[in-house]
């Protein structure tokens, strides 16, 4: 196989991942417009995260002028998975220089991570780059057209669009619960935890990112030690 049939077989396994990020990204670009930053900045943002969670969480503080600190930390807890991801799918790569490793890095999402990890043989650089541009192209494109597209849509619809970011999340939750018990138990903890720092006094005066920051930490730091995960099951 050459290094086109490579690119283009990655592309092509890619290709529901870049369709589904399609609809969730037009909805953060709606929301990135809406909030006052311009279409151009909306697709920036996009071309250099290329995350979901991190970035709707890290514009919205952006958005309330939230300070650096609080954003960068915010968005570094958040976004940490990807450093074990990458880590993972280093072992299954080719042999290859370091400079193409980093750019593999920059396009591992929870997505690109699973479709690779299905891989029975050394994964090639371009397979991977392949597996990765999809997804890269459908995330900025959405950005893009939502951004753009917030200007013509009325304010009704614009605000029906956000619901769109909790149905993303619902959707992503609900499978894992029903798979495994020990997800559905940290997901109640984390309910139990927002409500805690929602309602308790002095803990409710956090503001919106630090609050984030502690129950991801904490819900995380819990669900480790109550459940742990065996050697075995990477295996």
């Amino acid at each position: 196989m050459d290094n086109k049939e490579r690119f283009t077989l990655g592309l092509r396994k890619a290709m529901p991942i870049a369709l589904g990020y399609f609809p969730v990204s037009f909805t953060f670009g709606i929301m990135a417009a809406s909030g006052g930053l311009s279409p151009l900045m909306a697709v920036l943002i996009s071309m250099t995260n290329f995350t979901s969670a991190g970035q709707f969480a890290g514009t919205q503080l952006m958005l309330i002028s939230g300070p650096l600190l609080e954003i960068a930390v915010t968005t570094f807890v958040i976004n940490i998975r990807y450093m074990l991801m990458s880590l993972a799918i280093s072992q299954k790569l080719a042999p290859m220089r370091l400079g193409k490793k980093l750019i593999l890095a920059f396009g591992i999402t929870d997505e690109t991570f699973a479709l690779a990890s299905l891989e029975k043989k050394e994964i090639p650089f371009l397979h991977m780059l392949g597996i990765i541009v999809g997804p890269y192209i459908g995330w900025a494109l959405g950005t893009f057209c939502g951004a753009y597209a917030s200007s013509l849509l009325p304010m009704s619809i614009q605000q029906a669009m956000g619901i769109a970011l909790y149905a993303m999340f619902i959707a992503l939750i609900i499978p894992g619960m029903k798979k495994a018990k020990a997800v559905c138990y940290v997901v109640l903890l984390t309910i139990g935890l927002s409500l805690l720092f929602h309602f308790m006094p002095f803990i409710r005066q956090l503001t919106d990112g630090w609050k984030i920051i502690f129950i991801t930490i904490i819900g995380s730091g819990i669900g480790a030690w109550l459940f742990p995960i065996n050697e075995e099951d990477f295996t």
